[in-house]
């Protein structure tokens, strides 16, 4: 059976259960592939059991190594809350943030902030985890994050900065060689960038008619791919109003809102009594608060 002083096998356990490939892992982890290896099939010994399947398809984890999993999953959020919280007191400006948000919040919206917030406490050290996913705060797996959906949990401390707005745009070239739609029913004649998956779009006020990937020209399934598409001039698609008025696009059908989402600032109630957590916290909801009201604005 696993000791006390095992903690290094489960970690190399959990960075293959989440990388795929003993390789991909043993550079997660810093290690050698041999030596992961060992790792691997050491903790096999101690437990008695396989914890994966060699297969042409590459690993397979057997069902003891995805009973394991989520134990591993906050194992390693708790070791990494450890870390940032031994990284500085309660009151220093010296220690590590991780925030948390979606792709495409977190590559083009966050960036600037996050730089004036280091340019203002240089002791401070950030993590971005990207996800389109919300992390459980509760379990570490993140300090702070901006989400797109209210917090259901009481332990957490949230402020909605507002309402963010997506449209139709297009680059002024594409319109200027196709022509501008004036109604949702000319889209048909219009390359659209949209979604990949199955899912079809039924409940969004305005659009009186069926919407499906069958409608889009370019697929994807990724918020960044479908603005990178956008604004290369490869037809029209949705976009956030404030990226796309930094963007230089044109507005196509300006009275029409395809959606709107809140934001929120969320962290634990536990990290109010540390300053740093603060601090980024109150830069964030201001930060966010001004990209809202230039998304309104747009």
């Amino acid at each position: 059976m696993p000791g006390p002083n095992d903690w290094d096998l489960f970690q190399s356990l959990h960075a293959v259960l989440e990388a795929g490939t003993l390789s991909a892992a043993a550079r997660l982890r810093g290690l050698t592939q041999p030596t992961l290896g060992r790792h691997i099939e050491a903790l096999e010994q101690r437990l008695g059991s396989p914890l994966f399947l060699r297969s042409p398809r590459g690993l397979q984890p057997t069902d003891l190594a995805l009973e394991l999993k989520p134990h591993l999953h906050d194992m390693s959020a708790a070791a990494s809350a450890a870390v940032r919280d031994a990284s500085g007191a309660a009151n220093s400006l010296v220690g590590s943030i991780r925030v948390s948000a979606s792709e495409m919040v977190g590559v083009e919206v966050l960036p600037p902030m996050l730089t004036s917030f280091r340019e203002q406490h240089p002791g401070v050290v950030i993590e971005l985890k990207l996800s389109n996913y919300n992390d459980d705060l509760s379990r570490r797996e993140a300090d702070i994050a901006v989400r797109m959906t209210p917090p259901s949990q009481s332990s957490l401390v949230a402020k909605k900065v507002g309402e963010i707005v997506l449209g139709f745009y297009a680059t002024a070239e594409y319109l200027e060689r196709h022509g501008t739609p004036q109604m949702m029913e000319q889209f048909k004649d219009h390359t659209i960038i949209g979604f990949d998956s199955g899912v079809s779009i039924r409940d969004v006020p305005g659009i009186n008619m069926p919407v499906s990937r069958e409608l889009f020209t370019f697929r994807s399934d990724s918020d960044l791919a479908q603005t990178a598409a956008v604004r290369a001039g490869f037809g029209i698609g949705v976009v956030q109003t404030g990226l796309a008025q930094r963007y230089g696009l044109v507005r196509v059908i300006p009275n029409f809102d395809f959606f709107t989402m809140g934001c929120w600032i969320v962290m634990h109630e536990n990290l109010r009594g540390s300053r740093r957590m603060r601090l980024m916290f109150d830069h964030l909801v201001e930060g966010m608060t001004a990209y809202v009201r230039e998304s309104r604005c747009a």
